[in-house]
């Protein structure tokens, strides 16, 4: 397996690129991934004072005959920094190794057990169908492209809820990265509203917050209220 180290737009002591070669130990990763092809790590570095705590940043991207992983962070120095990613590194390898384990069959529950031990699980009746099958008969359908509507709408393709304790922009700018995501939905601890931080081109961070407006339940004036006369 290579191990490229290179500079974006900053050079790359010697003295990094062997502690770039002792930090990534080739067996561990190996083990983690045994068709691991090559790992790139990319060095770049923020010329703004204002950012010096996250100044130097790594990235890490290891390719293979799987998917592409890939894990950065940034730090006040690039050792600092290589030790974060090289950490959110492994644990996405852990994640990635635990789902091939357990695709093989390793902790996989009978069809009997599991409505027993999954909450919410769907039953099927004695003609094989689901109740979410069953209520569904009778609804008019309609075609939307290749998307199935029933009923007037509207239209969910998807639904997720997660419980979530609030947090600050820093541990959701963490999370996000952990996770491997360009964006991350979180609850901001100081406003405790619903916020979201987002990957931007290159390296730059964005974040969005929701304001309920209080405005938003009163009927409008018409043209001439809004005009103000």
């Amino acid at each position: 397996m290579d191990i490229v180290v290179k500079g974006r737009k900053t050079e790359v002591p010697e003295r990094f690129r062997k502690h770039v070669a002792e930090k990534l130990k080739l067996e561990k990763i190996q083990k983690l991934d045994t068709k691991v092809i090559s790992l790139d790590v990319e060095v770049s570095k923020e010329p703004n004072p204002r950012q010096a705590d996250r100044s130097d940043r790594v990235e890490i991207t290891l390719h293979s005959r799987g998917p592409v992983i890939r894990a950065e962070a940034a730090a006040a120095d690039p050792y600092a920094a290589l030790d974060l990613a090289t950490g959110k590194l492994e644990a996405r390898l852990r994640k990635e190794h635990d789902k091939r384990h357990n695709r093989r069959g390793n902790g996989r529950l009978s069809a009997a057990e599991v409505v027993d031990v999954v909450p919410g699980v769907a039953q099927l009746n004695a003609n094989g169908e689901t109740a979410a099958q069953e209520a569904r008969e009778g609804v008019p359908t309609t075609m939307i492209g290749t998307l199935e509507v029933q009923g007037e709408g509207p239209l969910v393709v998807r639904e997720k809820t997660h419980v979530a304790a609030p947090m600050t922009l820093d541990q959701a700018l963490y999370e996000m990265e952990l996770v491997g995501h360009d964006f991350y939905l979180f609850v901001d601890s100081d406003t405790k509203e619903p916020s979201v931080v987002y990957r931007r081109h290159a390296y730059d961070y964005g974040v969005i917050h929701l304001r309920t407006d209080p405005l938003a339940g009163s009927e409008p004036d018409g043209a001439g209220g809004a005009l103000g006369g």
